[in-house]
């Protein structure tokens, strides 16, 4: 069993809020995107990616019985589709360009699959720990792996927003799969940037632990967010999750 809880916000400095998401509890999929683009576009292609990937939830439901290479194949097939319409869509845009990350969470039973692209980020928090599950598909990121620039000096890179992987911005997009068992008592967080440039991890896992439920905890999150500076729009998306009467995970 799980409960959830979500919110968006414009943030502080921006005029439009060119995040969105969706959530689909009764098949156990959560979804997360950041729209990146001049005027109003990036705006369009999160929107697009959303409707579009729930569109084809509904219209070929997730199998149901099939093994875990089945389910990837699945969420290729429905990624590429996507990736198709906005990219499409992004070539009669001016400015050309507009794309959007995007984050994806799919429940089935005792296990959790996480599917990511560009820099929106999924968090795990068990045992009062929090963890980051997804990597960041940036350009700064590229500069840590390799060593040329520390961590520390990535939080405050001129290009730390310059994403090397999204959905609309090339013919095809290739993304990250995570997959781990859930227990009793996980949280996982889903977040664009606008959260976790400005909440530290660690706040973000004492507030999702001491609030009493996640519409709560996320609605606390954006508020701690935009006090602390609010450079970005902001979505959240928490998930926490515990056991039926049995003692299995449903």
């Amino acid at each position: 069993m799980f409960e959830f809880g979500f919110k968006s916000d414009t943030g502080r400095k921006r005029e439009i809020n060119q995040d969105s998401f969706f959530v689909m509890p009764e098949a156990g999929i959560f979804l997360v995107a950041d729209g990146v683009g001049g005027h109003c576009s990036g705006e369009v292609a999160s929107r697009t990616a959303m409707t579009d990937m729930a569109a084809f939830i509904r219209e070929n439901p997730v199998p149901a019985e099939d093994g875990d290479e089945a389910l990837m194949n699945y969420f290729l097939s429905l990624i590429s589709s996507v990736n198709d319409h906005v990219h499409q869509l992004a070539q009669g845009t001016e400015p050309r360009g507009m794309a959007t990350t995007l984050l994806m969470l799919y429940i089935r039973n005792d296990t959790a699959y996480v599917i990511n692209i560009g820099d929106s980020r999924a968090y795990l928090i068990r045992d009062e720990h929090i963890v980051k599950i997804t990597e960041d598909h940036t350009f700064v990121n590229d500069l840590v792996k390799k060593g040329i620039i520390t961590e520390v000096q990535a939080r405050n890179h001129p290009d730390r927003n310059m994403i090397t992987r999204a959905i609309g911005a090339d013919e095809t997009v290739k993304p990250d799969f995570y997959m781990f068992q859930i227990y009793s008592g996980d949280i996982i967080l889903m977040c664009t940037d606008g959260l976790y440039n400005e909440v530290s991890e660690e706040d973000m896992c004492r507030t999702l632990l001491e609030c009493g439920n996640m519409r709560d905890a996320c609605a606390k999150l954006v508020d701690d967010a935009n006090r602390n500076a609010g450079n970005d729009n902001i979505t959240v998306i928490s998930v926490r999750f515990s056991s039926d009467n049995s003692g299995q995970m449903s």
